[in-house]
């Protein structure tokens, strides 16, 4: 079932994958990854819908990050539909900086983000799976924090009556077709056919199949 209506405003929200080197200075930009490729299908494919697209993806946000800035870039947009792809950065900064975020605090600030959303906007919401591939070799040792908070992402779909895209387990799927390399250089940040990847995935949840 096609979930997208008339006059809908869809706002992309996360860290670098959403934000894909948008130019902050045109807030109408919606950079070079999956929200630029599911805006230009779903508009293609529906044109009388005049449905808005909106990214505010930030690199190297966490859900921290997210809730200091969550009035300005999202409850003021006043959008229809929240889509949050977070959580991969909560997890690398355990290895990279020495800074990690427990998944219960990564939970809890993600559930104030959500529950702000339906309290002051009603918005129905999207949360995407943050995922890692096993390459370089050493992100194979990011599973047991990244795990857990991808379950909570899971849970907080079912609490929220969100709808959830399972992108860990479709880019452990796609990895078997094709060396993990091929997908993200860095086992995080998708190539072309990565960042396709997530908009085909994102609008079979929204009901959309690419004619």
């Amino acid at each position: 079932m096609m979930r997208l209506k008339k006059d809908d405003i869809v706002l992309f929200q996360g860290d670098s994958i959403t934000d894909a080197g948008r130019d902050r200075y045109d807030l109408k930009d919606l950079g070079k990854g999956y929200p630029l490729l599911t805006a230009g299908l779903v508009g293609m494919m529906y044109p009388e819908l005049n449905i808005t697209f909106l990214n505010r993806g930030i690199s190297g946000d966490r859900v921290k990050d997210l809730q200091a800035r969550w009035q300005e870039d999202c409850i003021d947009l006043k959008p229809t539909w929240v889509s949050v792809y977070i959580g991969i950065n909560d997890c690398w900064r355990r290895y990279d900086a020495q800074d990690p975020t427990s998944v219960e605090d990564f939970k809890t600030g993600y559930r104030e983000l959500l529950k702000q959303t339906k309290e002051k906007l009603d918005a129905k919401l999207i949360l995407m799976e943050p995922f890692v591939l096993p390459y370089p070799e050493d992100r194979k040792a990011w599973r047991e924090d990244l795990d857990p908070k991808i379950m909570a992402v899971r849970e907080l779909a079912a609490e929220f009556d969100a709808l959830l895209v399972p992108l860990d387990g479709l880019f452990a799927a796609a990895a078997a077709r094709r060396e993990p390399a091929y997908w993200t250089p860095d086992g995080v940040h998708p190539t072309p056919a990565g960042h396709a990847l997530i908009a085909q995935a994102w609008m079979e949840t929204m009901g959309i199949g690419l004619k």
